[in-house]
This record gives structure tokens, C-alpha cells and sequence, in this order.
């Protein structure tokens, strides 16, 4: 099934050598050498791993530059910080971090691709890829998260591997250039960030494989969302024979796209504050909607759309067919009137929400963007946390992030905005859809290439790893604030038809009804794709949908729905009172 292009035989002689190491820093804790020597081969080989790779290492490295600060033992049972908090309990595994590829940039001091890797004692002889966030600058903690309340990859026996793309947060930060994005204004940080740092430290990852076990994997898996998801159809379109399989969840294929879609949405926000007199503000905008308004919004998406898939069960299964003109008489009946008291919605709320479910346009009203589909979804914290901030909560994501990204790494040339998250909200209420907009296809030195070309990952030529055998699995939220589901969907229509309509031979959109970016909302946004991933690449099992379940926080928690492959819809019927759904594609509308 694999290729074997990755195999490292000079690193046999590092297998031999066992040295004695000091204890795991971050909270993990490693056992002595001499203990290691008396138990188990593999602990001593992870404590001499460090040393060994830096005698050697100047021949046999598939990265130049390769520095290993760390490798450690780390005892079964030990737990270790992730984004979600403290990880379960975790199996015994040789920790090796480090860096390589480093560079003086020309802005933001010294970069270079920091990697952390995890390789279990129990080892299923795979290799997992973790993809992954934001402006990412993190190195993630290589175990291998893949979903809500999921078993880690590596408590499944991957050997896990994940990276910071190639700058460092706490090091390349410059106030004046907003912070920690200053690594936009650098052409090689900016292209690591895309998509140069990824084969890079894929072979690392196969590099240390072999140093490690004396072999290299048999199965190679990629997962990743958001950013992360970017990097899996990165992967599959520039770097086609690295993986059998790839989860890009939530994919930011088209991340200076979307970044548009940001500045348009703040626009339309803005405009609701400018009408009652208000002027912009960060803080302001959390004040644009209230929660009950926003349940406004759901009821009359559910009223519209709900029965569209069969069953009025409170999610609008037919991601794609509640659209504006469907929902807009409903919007109208909750308009608030003359004399009215009660919650209602503002006339430039509607006009707002119409505006922002369009998706950006220039002048002449050529989209540059996809629109975002209606969905029950845009009531939940996870929709206001990006496009408004949360009361008593954090800001809009859209400035603090969009705002930030697209002035410094989706624009050429970058610009510099200082450390103020209001001056990027200022800079998105200034921007120009007609002359700003092209500078994502912009190139200028000593940009070589546009940000479009380092950081878009839309290509539908995925001809190269249909031949690999490799397979491409895509879930989505239909309620995703900040990449719409509708942009997903054309590319898999538009790489459906190039590929002569045989385009769910490798690759599959799974879209999740009410859910947001990369999880949460009144969705059934509980779900395995790790393993259906597997039984597709090793079994050759295509999924046709994935098994999914809803959470305690939701309207139904526990209810139990597929997640079926696009163009399928779960259409529901209701029988003695329960709802039995099947996937079902649907006539065309």
C-alpha cells in the first residue's frame, strides 16, 4: 500500500548507543537511564537519541539545520497541557523536540520550524500528522487530538509528529507589526507558514521513525482543522505521496478569501452600531446583536428551513437550500414596529445579516468569496465569538485575528498596524473591496509570490494523489462563522466534475448541520472521523456517512444523526415519536 521512499538506513548505528538523560521538562516525567538499561531497550535508546542524532546528523538529515534539544522517556500514565487542557492519561513514548531550517529573517529576528514528536513504546507501526491552528507559531503537543472527546492518536499507537510552521510566537514578535503576525512580513516565514514547512517536516518525522524503531511506518495519516485542515489539502495538492489518508476538517483552503469575507462581515456589523449612532469599537460590537435577537434569528431559520429535510427536528439537515429568499419573510415577521416591546429585530440587523450571508463582493458585485448558508448554528457562542466577541467573553475573532492576518499575511505588500486591536478593526472598516482586495493575487518584492499562491489551498487538480491511492475526508459546519461550507462545497462540485464525476473515489465533504468552526453549536458534532479515515485506507471501507452524536450543551443532547457524504442530505421521518434518518440525495432545487 505505502511508499518506500522514506527509509533511512544510515540511522542503524544511532540504535546502539544508550546514554543517560535527565528528566522530561513541561511535567513529564522520565526514569533514570540505568533503568531504562535494566527494563527496556527503547527508553535508553530515547535518552541517547538527542546525542546521537548530533553526532551524526550533518550526513543523514532530510532538513538542514536539524537541532534535537530534547529527547526524554515519559512514563505511562503521565499527562501533559493541550489547548483543551490536561490530556488523558498517556502511554509510555520517547518525547523528541527540537528545530530546524533556520533563517534570519528580514523582520522579527531569527526563524525556524520548531517540531515536537511523540513515539510510542506500543507502536501500531503508523504515523499521525497534527495539523495546526490560527496563525499557528505553536509547536502542538503531539498527541494527536482528532475530534471531541476522540482517543488520542497516540493512545492508539501512532507515532504522532507536529510543528509551529516555521515561527515562533514567544521569539518573532514585534509590536509595531502586530505582534506575533510579523512573520508575514518575511517571504520565506510566510511561505513556511502556507505550505513549505510541511514536506519538511513530514520527512523529519520519517527520519526520526527510523532512528527511533529502525523502520519506517506502514500507514501515514494526516489530521488537522481550521488552519490545520489547510495544511491537509496543502498536503494533498502540493505534496500528493506523503499520505494514504487526510482528515482536513473545516479546511482554510481559501484562508485570504475568507479573510475578505472577515473585513465584509465587520462592515456589515458596523453599520448596525453606525445606525443607532454608536461609534465602532471592538468593545461596541459585542452589542450588535443580543442573544435573545440572535434566537430570533434561529427561530425564523427554523421556521423556514427545518422541514426541508422531512422531519421538523430542529436542524436544517439540507445544508445549501435555506437560503436568503426563504428566510427573509420570516426575518420580516420579527422586525421590530412602531409601539413594539417585546424582542424583535432591527430593520438594519436584517439588512446586515442579508449583507453578510451574500458574502463579499466588489463594486461591480463579482463575488470574492463564497456566501454562508442560513443555519440554527448562528445562535450559538461559537458564531458570535468570531463575527461580534462574547459578552463578558473575548473579542470579535474576525479583528483580532482576520483583521491582523489579512493586513500582515494575506496582502502584499503586508501592512503594519501596530499592537492596538483597534487599529485593525479601523484598518477593516477601511478597507476597499475594489483596489485592497486584489492584494492577496499581488506580487511585490520581495515577495516572489502572492499570498494567494503561499497560503490558498483550492486547487481541484488532485489527480497526483488519486494515483498515490490516497483518500481525503472533509467535515465541515454548516454554521462555520469564518469558512463557509458553501465555499467546500464548490470545490468538491468543481473537483467532482474534473475528475469525470468520480470524485467520491478519494475524496469526501461530510457537512455538519448547526455546528461551528471545528465544533460546538446545537449539532451532532460528536464524531470519529480518525477511525472511519482508517477502514477507508486499510480496509478500503468508503464511508457514506459518519456515525454522529450530540452533546449534553445542545437542544438534543444524545440524538444520534449521520453525517452524510455531499451531495447526500439526513433526511428524517418520524414514527411513535422517534426519528429514524437516512441519507438520502435529494432532487435537484
Amino acid at each position: 500500500m505505502q511508499r518506500r521512499n522514506l527509509l533511512f538506513a544510515s540511522c542503524a548505528p544511532l540504535l546502539l548507543t544508550f546514554a543517560a538523560g535527565a528528566c522530561a521538562g513541561h511535567g513529564e516525567t522520565a526514569v533514570t537511564a540505568n533503568k531504562a538499561v535494566a527494563e527496556h531497550g527503547l527508553p535508553a535508546r530515547c535518552q541517547s537519541l538527542a546525542a546521537n542524532l548530533a553526532a551524526s546528523v550533518p550526513a543523514d538529515s532530510p532538513v538542514s539545520g536539524l537541532v534535537v534539544t530534547k529527547s526524554r522517556w515519559v512514563e505511562a500514565g503521565t499527562r501533559v497541557p493541550t489547548r483543551e487542557g490536561q490530556s488523558a492519561p498517556l502511554p509510555a513514548h520517547c518525547l523528541v523536540e527540537g528545530h530546524f531550517a533556520e533563517h534570519q529573517g528580514l523582520i522579527g529576528g531569527s526563524y525556524a520550524i520548531g517540531f515536537r514528536m511523540r513515539l510510542p513504546e506500543a507502536w501500531n507501526r503508523r504515523f499521525f500528522f497534527q495539523g495546526g491552528g490560527g496563525s499557528d507559531g505553536v509547536v502542538g503537543d503531539a498527541t494527536g487530538p482528532n475530534g471531541s472527546g476522540n482517543e488520542l492518536a497516540l493512545s492508539r499507537g501512532y507515532a504522532v509528529i507536529a510543528q509551529d510552521s516555521g515561527h515562533d510566537n514567544a521569539t518573532n514578535t514585534l509590536p509595531s507589526h502586530q505582534n506575533e503576525l510579523v512573520f508575514g512580513f518575511d517571504p520565506e516565514a510566510r511561505r513556511n507558514y502556507g505550505h513549505a514547512s510541511l514536506p519538511q517536516t513530514n520527512a523529519l518525522g520519517h527520519f526520526l521513525l527510523h532512528a527511533f524503531y529502525g523502520q519506517d511506518s506502514a500507514t501515514n495519516i494526516f489530521w488537522g482543522c481550521s488552519k490545520g485542515g489547510q495544511e491537509g489539502m496543502a498536503f494533498a495538492q502540493r505534496y500528493p505521496d506523503a499520505f494514504d489518508g487526510i482528515v482536513a476538517m473545516a479546511p482554510g483552503m481559501s484562508l485570504p478569501r475568507a479573510a475578505l469575507a472577515e473585513a465584509w462581515n465587520t462592515q456589515s456589523l458596523a453599520a448596525i452600531l453606525k445606525a443607532r449612532g454608536q461609534k465602532p469599537t471592538i468593545a461596541a460590537l459585542k452589542t450588535a446583536f443580543t442573544q435573545d435577537q440572535l434566537a430570533l434569528v434561529a427561530d425564523s431559520t427554523l421556521a423556514a428551513c427545518d422541514a426541508l429535510d422531512g422531519v421538523a427536528d430542529g436542524v436544517i439537515a439540507a445544508v445549501g437550500q435555506c437560503t436568503t429568499k426563504r428566510v427573509l419573510p420570516e426575518l420580516k415577521k420579527r422586525e421590530c414596529r412602531p409601539g413594539t416591546s417585546k424582542t424583535c429585530l432591527e430593520p438594519v440587523q436584517i439588512e446586515a445579516l442579508v449583507r453578510m450571508m451574500r458574502g463579499p463582493h466588489d463594486s461591480s458585485g463579482k463575488p470574492l468569496y463564497a456566501a454562508f448558508p442560513w443555519d440554527r448554528g448562528m445562535t450559538a457562542p461559537g458564531w458570535s465569538m468570531w463575527e461580534t466577541g462574547l459578552e463578558n467573553g473575548p473579542p470579535s475573532l474576525n479583528v483580532v485575528l482576520g483583521g491582523g492576518s489579512l493586513a500582515a499575511v494575506f496582502t502584499t505588500p503586508p501592512t503594519a498596524l501596530g499592537a492596538d486591536p483597534e487599529n485593525r478593526l479601523a484598518w477593516q472598516l477601511a478597507f476597499d473591496f475594489d483596489s485592497d482586495a486584489r492584494k492577496i493575487y499581488a506580487v511585490k518584492p520581495p515577495f516572489t509570490t502572492s499570498a494567494w499562491q503561499d497560503v490558498g489551498m483550492r486547487s481541484t487538480d488532485l489527480s497526483a494523489f488519486r494515483a498515490h491511492g490516497g483518500k481525503l475526508i472533509v467535515p465541515q459546519g454548516a454554521s462555520d462563522p469564518v469558512f463557509s461550507v458553501l465555499d467546500t462545497i464548490g470545490w468538491w462540485r468543481k473537483l467532482n466534475k474534473e475528475s469525470g464525476g468520480t470524485a467520491a473515489s478519494f475524496a469526501r465533504v461530510f457537512p455538519v448541520p448547526g455546528m461551528n468552526h471545528c465544533g460546538g453549536g446545537p449539532a451532532t458534532s460528536h464524531f470519529d472521523s480518525l477511525s472511519v479515515l482508517e477502514r477507508w485506507v486499510v480496509e478500503d471501507k468508503a464511508p457514506d456517512a459518519i456515525p454522529a452524536h450530540a452533546g449534553d450543551d445542545t437542544p438534543f443532547p444524545g440524538r444520534s444523526m449521520p453525517l452524510c457524504a455531499y451531495p447526500a442530505i439526513a433526511t428524517g421521518s418520524k414514527k411513535d415519536g422517534v426519528i429514524r434518518y437516512r441519507c438520502t440525495i435529494p432532487a435537484p432545487h
